[in-house]
């Protein structure tokens, strides 16, 4: 079994929730989940930001449901880092 370790996306998301709550939220979906937001360009309306989100074990479908019960929506993930099973 596969485990996704790092990830990084490309995430839209309003002015609210700011960027500590919004990333306080993705953090607490996991024992062990990091979450660095880096804000790249601030509209009107919206904020463009990289979220670095690394774990042991990161559950991207929850992930990408809570980035969107806040009000974002995930534009691509520019990067990912998956580990296979680990020998017995």
């Amino acid at each position: 079994m596969t485990r996704t370790k790092r990830l990084v996306l490309d995430v839209l998301k309003p002015h609210q929730p700011n960027a500590l709550e919004f990333s306080a939220a993705l953090a607490e979906l996991g024992p062990d989940y990091r979450v660095l937001l880096t804000v790249i360009e601030v509209d009107k309306k919206t904020e463009s930001t990289t979220l670095v989100i690394e774990g042991d074990d990161l559950d991207f479908t929850a992930l990408r449901e809570a980035i969107e019960q806040m009000g974002a929506s995930v534009h691509s993930i520019d990067e990912v880092e998956v580990h296979g099973s680990e020998a017995r």
